[in-house]
């Protein structure tokens, strides 16, 4: 399947923007209680970011059928908890970075306890997102997103790659641990996307679910990947600092020849895995390929 077709990558743009405007929509109309606590839910949102989990969200339902209105409350929901979770995964007692998206962490441009209750207060609002809007299958979209973040899902991931730092880790452990703290969210947002389309017996549901799992570990090789040849210019945030904090890779244990040799494997199987999809997967095959091509 090409992916290489006129128009594809405007769709994919399009996705993009509209997933900014639903975002800015959500986060300018809280007319709040604390303007500070406002200011760094916006700082931690908007304006930066690649959006790919909403656009996930939005190509996959748009592949079933399903109509954009349908489609941006489950995507503005996503995103949230994807900046919920770099927000407190840059915080000292995590990750301790000063760098995101090319700018300053939330809690170094605000402070540490405004940070905390700005990634606690994106989570709760990622939840009034998807819930604003009926529909019939509102229950298995919160499920969804739910299992996604929490202690089955991206939460229970990031405690691993917390008590793994300095600890030996074999390929099967750390293949684990980043289904759980990065391809968790990748997955949920395919499976949103369908979710509002069509019921979850549609075969369609486990072929897109195929694909996402298969890019979602791919997605975090890459990343492992660039935190070993980028720049921090070009990253947008610090380089180099999973080897500085001794926390196990794919190109520590692999190499990084056999590590992008994963990721390409892992973009194959999930090509595959859309070909149930027709031209209706075109976009999603564009954005995997992005997905293990990009720089930052």
């Amino acid at each position: 399947m090409s992916a290489d077709q006129p128009g594809v990558a405007a769709v994919i743009d399009a996705a993009r923007s509209r997933s900014e405007h639903v975002l800015t929509g959500w986060l300018n109309r809280q007319n709040g209680s604390c303007a500070t606590l406002d200011d760094a839910l916006r700082y931690s949102v908007l304006g930066s970011g690649k959006r790919l989990r909403p656009v996930l969200v939005y190509l996959a339902g748009r592949a079933l059928g399903a109509e954009d209105d349908t489609l941006d409350a489950p995507a503005a929901a996503i995103e949230m908890i994807h900046a919920y979770s770099l927000v407190h995964d840059d915080l000292p007692a995590m990750d301790d970075d000063d760098l995101r998206r090319g700018r300053p962490t939330v809690h170094r441009a605000f402070d540490e306890p405004l940070a905390i209750l700005a990634g606690d207060a994106l989570q709760t609002l990622a939840f009034e997102a998807l819930a604003s809007r009926p529909h019939p299958r509102l229950a298995a979209l919160i499920t969804t997103l739910a299992q996604a973040a929490g202690r089955d899902g991206m939460a229970a991931g990031q405690a691993i790659d917390l008590g793994a730092v300095g600890a030996p880790m074999d390929l099967a452990a750390l293949q684990m641990m980043h289904q759980h703290k990065t391809g968790a969210l990748i997955r949920a947002a395919v499976r949103l996307g369908a979710l509002a389309a069509v019921e979850e017996s549609d075969p369609r549901v486990a072929a897109l679910d195929h694909y996402a799992a298969a890019m979602g570990l791919a997605f975090q090789i890459h990343d492992d990947v660039l935190d070993v040849t980028g720049d921090t210019r070009t990253l947008g945030k610090t380089s180099g600092a999973d080897a500085r904090r001794d926390k196990p890779t794919y190109p520590a244990l692999l190499g990084v020849a056999q590590a992008r040799d994963r990721a390409l494997h892992l973009l194959d199987e999930a090509l595959e895995a859309l070909q149930p999809l027709g031209e209706a997967g075109l976009p999603l095959a564009a954005l995997a390929r992005f997905m293990i091509d990009r720089d930052h």
